[in-house]
């Protein structure tokens, strides 16, 4: 995830690192740099997304908007995906993104240097099957990034989308809510395709939960 495109200032977190869960480089760590709005999605989380996804990652492609540490786009890698794109704009975190690419021979990931509503405006180009939307929250990109996103996505594709735990989460047109969890601070919502999806189907919003659920972990 890239830093706020507004002026406003974000807290900036500590360095720090975040670790790979399973797959071909389980345990690795990845290099979290002091970046305004950087917030890499906890292990717990991550570990409930991709059993969401089991049997949704091998072998397909994977797009990781606002990327970040990467932490899911090389866990998508490690567990499988064929490719895996991550757009990120920030300089810090792009260092990181090419330094870890190198380090684990991660030959399938691609790293973007872009803005991510900028590059998905650009587009779109092959479609992805798995795409993860996670924005600094403070930036106020979840609307405009998923109205962006619908020509960008395959027939089967599955969508991910962090937010703050209490806002309202911005449903892609065509899609449904397939599984969804919050913790104490975010709310993570994985949308699929709806059977009787049409072009013509206008964006809606999603009611906050009110809930204090914990991430399913099937």
């Amino acid at each position: 995830m890239s830093r706020p495109r507004t002026a406003a200032r974000s807290p900036v977190p500590p360095a720090g690192k975040v670790r790979i869960i399973a797959g071909r480089w389980r345990g690795s760590r990845l290099e979290v740099p002091a970046v305004p709005g950087l917030r890499p999605s906890p292990d717990r989380v991550r570990e409930t997304l991709f059993n969401w996804l089991q049997g949704d990652i091998a072998g397909v492609r994977c797009l990781d908007l606002f990327a970040g540490s990467g932490a899911l786009g090389f866990e998508a890698a490690s567990r499988g995906a064929g490719e895996v794109v991550m757009v990120e704009r920030d300089p810090r975190a792009l260092a990181a993104l090419g330094a870890a690419k190198a380090r684990l021979g991660a030959d399938q990931v691609e790293v973007v240097a872009d803005d991510a509503l900028a590059w998905l405006m650009r587009g779109p180009g092959r479609p992805f099957d798995v795409v993860f939307v996670d924005p600094p929250f403070a930036a106020g990109l979840h609307r405009a990034v998923l109205d962006a996103l619908g020509p960008w996505l395959s027939p089967a594709a599955r969508v991910y989308v962090e937010s703050a735990r209490g806002e309202p989460v911005h449903e892609l047109s065509g899609f449904t809510p397939h599984r969804q969890g919050e913790t104490r601070d975010t709310r993570h919502v994985l949308f699929a395709r709806r059977k009787d999806a049409s072009v013509h189907d206008a964006p809606a919003t999603l009611a906050p939960s009110s809930g204090d659920q914990a991430p399913p972990t099937t």
